[in-house]
């Protein structure tokens, strides 16, 4: 019965679901409740069923747009640049495998022991996304942070491992384009989309990069006995992962330039390698003291990804004294160095910082983050794809928390919106054959009470449509089950079996963020609207067609 009844909603016209949207759609101080004539009821700020998206472009994810907060962002930014005279900075900070409420600014921090004062300062001044979202894991969402595609159309469905082929080559980049409207383009940290000459940073459009292009536990697990005896006691294995075609340094390389070897990336060096890194950081920032021109730095932390290995100042300076809430101390120092060199440069004021996480938290190896939420990295469950985030902008983004929905390669197009490439003028700049999954956020961000500008978020694992959010509803058509394989093993996002729903399953997340009670055969008039948002996606999908770089075996 509720399978016919999703198929039959799914199969319904999309100027149907339009032309039900009455009344104006929310805007500036609009956060409260607000009544529609004489109908019973209220409607909310952040909700979109019932109200149709505006297509920009052809290639580019349908707008809800709010004209009057639009022009309070552009107010402001106009009075900003008069003031600085040059676009705004940009600082993207990207935690690896930190899960929603490892933060105190979430519900964890001292809770947990692993205090983050700092950060939790800032973003109490600053815009807490508490929807905010990325992909099952960190190469799928670091390249989609970086292109503005999701990873249906970047390509990469899953992370390339141990020197496996594939990334960003070819791709247009957001360090590409800002580098075209006159930004200096820095990456530091970890990389992870690509090894490959043509992907590597200073050939998609960085000006400088200083980090490594793998992922953490791969230049450390084999080395570890603890860990890995088999391999670390046996020299012929350890022979075999040497050989292996992947880079096991600390790099460093400008746009143009061959890549340095800074240092072997050993079980030691380990311990100290985000202290490099942001040391490296802190340099750049110091040397844009009053430069001219605007900066893009994006910043990819090593921690908290297994292995953890705290330096001496950091080991057991966490009130749970585990390796993982020990670096969770260290992340959050680090990120005050970074926000502290901007108070003393002078750029504070003309620089957005955004603060996320590249997927929830990682469940197979602990010690490892926390999630209110079910499911863990690897999985399109809430835990695995809905992250800490939040905006940052002294003096001109209001302290507040939202519930509006907000995707990670929505940093992409929000980034070239305040570079001033806006409206359908991304469309050009990727290139028409490319479809564009970011929105503008700018409005959201910067209007006092902003709205969001996304109407719904697709979740994909691997190359397979998985669940479609619309406010607080979220429609599944594939299911992550970690015990379906290893009932008395690790039970995260990696681990046991994906099928696909009876007919699709629905749950309320503010009912029901456990996603463990179905409302579908009950809520079908609310389905019908992720129904029509779905058949939406897949009519787009076949005019703009996946494409499949690196994914998983068997898909």
């Amino acid at each position: 019965m509720r399978c016919a009844a999703l198929t039959l909603l799914a199969g319904a016209g999309h100027q149907t679901l339009a032309a039900q949207a009455t009344g104006e759609v929310h805007g500036p101080g609009t956060s409260g409740p607000i009544k529609r004539g004489d109908q019973p009821g209220y409607d909310f700020q952040d909700q979109y069923i019932g109200v149709p998206g505006k297509v920009l472009a052809d290639n580019m994810e349908p707008v809800v747009e709010h004209p009057d907060q639009a022009a309070e962002a552009q107010r402001k930014l106009a009075e900003l640049e008069k003031r600085t005279g040059k676009k705004p900075n940009i600082l993207v900070f990207i935690l690896d495998d930190v899960g929603w409420m490892d933060f105190g600014f979430n519900g964890g921090g001292e809770s947990i022991g692993a205090p983050t004062p700092d950060v939790d300062r800032i973003a109490a001044q600053g815009l807490n996304l508490t929807s905010a979202y990325s992909q099952p894991s960190c190469t799928p969402t670091r390249a989609s942070l970086l292109t503005g595609q999701l990873p249906i159309h970047h390509g990469l469905l899953r992370p390339p491992m141990y020197g496996s082929p594939g990334g960003l080559d070819g791709k247009t980049t957001i360090a590409k384009l800002l580098s075209a409207q006159g930004y200096v383009t820095q990456a530091v940290g970890k990389w992870h989309v690509g090894e490959n000459e043509g992907s590597q940073p200073q050939n998609v459009g960085f000006d400088d990069f200083r980090g490594f292009l793998s992922v953490s536990d791969m230049y450390t697990e084999w080395r570890d006995p603890h860990f890995n005896p088999e391999i670390a006691y046996s020299p012929t294995r350890t022979a075999m992962i040497e050989k292996a075609p992947f880079n096991k340094y600390d790099v460093h390389v400008a746009k143009g330039g061959k890549i340095e070897e800074v240092g072997l990336i050993t079980l030691d060096y380990v311990k100290d390698l985000d202290q490099r890194w942001a040391d490296y950081a802190v340099s750049f920032l110091q040397k844009q003291k009053g430069s001219k021109k605007p900066f893009f730095l994006y910043y990819g932390t090593r921690g908290c990804h297994f292995d953890n290995y705290p330096n001496a100042h950091y080991a057991g300076r966490s009130p749970a004294r585990n390796d993982y809430t020990d670096c969770m101390i260290e992340m959050n120092d680090i990120f005050a160095r970074l926000y502290r060199t901007l108070e003393e440069t002078g750029e504070l004021d003309n620089t957005l910082i955004l603060l996320t996480s590249d997927n929830g938290p990682e469940a197979e190896v602990e010690p490892h983050g926390r999630t209110p939420f079910r499911g863990a990295k690897g999985s399109t469950w809430e835990g695995g794809v809905r992250v800490p985030t939040f905006a940052y902008w002294k003096g001109m983004i209001t302290p507040r928390r939202s519930d509006g929905l907000f995707d990670l390669t929505d940093i992409f197009t929000t980034s070239l919106g305040l570079a001033g490439v806006r409206g359908a003028a991304p469309s050009a700049a990727v290139g028409k054959a490319n479809y564009l999954s970011g929105i503008d956020q700018t409005s959201f961000l910067l209007a006092k009470d902003g709205a969001s500008n996304r109407r719904s978020i697709a979740y994909f694992w691997g190359n397979r449509l998985a669940a479609v959010r619309m406010d607080e509803f979220k429609i599944q058509f594939l299911a992550h089950d970690s015990f379906g394989t290893t009932p008395n093993g690790n039970h995260g996002g990696f681990t046991g079996t994906v099928a696909p729903t009876a007919g699709g399953m629905m749950y309320n997340l503010y009912a029901n963020p456990q996603e463990d009670s179905s409302v579908a055969i009950r809520h079908i008039p609310a389905a019908s609207g992720l129904a029509l948002e779905v058949q939406r996606y897949q009519q787009m999908l076949k005019k703009y067609p996946p494409n499949i770089v690196v994914n998983f075996t068997g898909q």
